[in-house]
């Protein structure tokens, strides 16, 4: 079990360390060159630039903004959970829960596409539908888990004590929850970074030639068999922050 914790650790703090500290080591002048051509270490990319670069620069907006963006879900979802789930009015759940299943209904992709059509590109655009495409899901797991923890007897209790909500929320509930939203929180941050991913290929985050580790792999594609490193290192920099983000997170609930 260390093992395939420290193993988790390894795939989560490579990318994570690349994302936020591999800006500082690339120069502030970028040179280009012939397109797909091993040169350097790792060869160029579509437009001639040096892929170990890219690689360097393009970690924060995928890594970072899905962060952001999950942080924002749970700031937002939670709440709405706890307020639906320890409500005395049945219609006041209603009124909270049957919006957010409308909007789980409509397929993230489709809303992806959509926004592509209408909203501004900018990585504000990328977080708010990101969020809002989560929230109902983060919702419904911390109402489904906090409804079975405010109907207990030591709930009741406190209520006759006079506790404030705020106290019965945030001091018994959410701790008691907490193991349920830790083991959901792994699978939101890899849900966001696809659809950061899903995004920055859209064309909705970023610009198509930006330094971006999903922009890379979409536009590198016509040259996968010239220079592979230009869609394998991205990609599996992806692929290893969401395994590690999944095995961690895993552990912790064990805990």
């Amino acid at each position: 079990m260390k093992g395939r914790l420290g193993f988790g650790v390894v795939l989560l703090v490579v990318p994570l360390l690349i994302a936020i500290f591999g800006p500082f080591f690339v120069p502030d002048e970028v040179t280009r060159g012939r397109a797909f051509v091993e040169t350097g270490i790792l060869g160029t990319d579509f437009v001639g630039r040096d892929v170990l670069h890219q690689v360097l620069l393009g970690g924060r907006t995928v890594v970072l903004v899905a962060l952001i963006a999950t942080g924002l879900s749970y700031a937002v979802g939670v709440p709405l959970a706890l307020v639906a789930a320890m409500a005395r009015r049945r219609w006041l759940d209603e009124l909270l829960m049957r919006p957010l299943d409308i909007v789980l209904a409509v397929p993230s992709l489709l809303v992806l596409i959509l926004v592509a059509g209408v909203a501004p590109r900018g990585y504000t655009t990328v977080v708010l539908v990101v969020a809002v495409v989560t929230v109902p899901d983060i919702a419904r797991v911390a109402r489904a888990a906090a409804l079975e923890v405010s109907s207990r007897p030591a709930l009741e209790a406190m209520r006759l004590q006079g506790e404030s909500r705020w106290r019965l929320a945030f001091g018994y509930v959410v701790p008691t929850v907490a193991p349920t939203l830790v083991a959901d929180l792994g699978v939101r941050i890899t849900a966001a970074l696809y659809l950061v991913a899903s995004a920055s290929f859209l064309g909705v985050g970023v610009a198509p030639d930006a330094a971006d580790w999903a922009v890379m792999v979409d536009r590198n594609q016509a040259g996968l068999f010239l220079v592979p490193s230009a869609v394998v290192v991205p990609a599996a920099l992806i692929i290893a922050w969401s395994v590690g983000v999944n095995l961690v997170f895993d552990r912790a609930v064990r805990r």
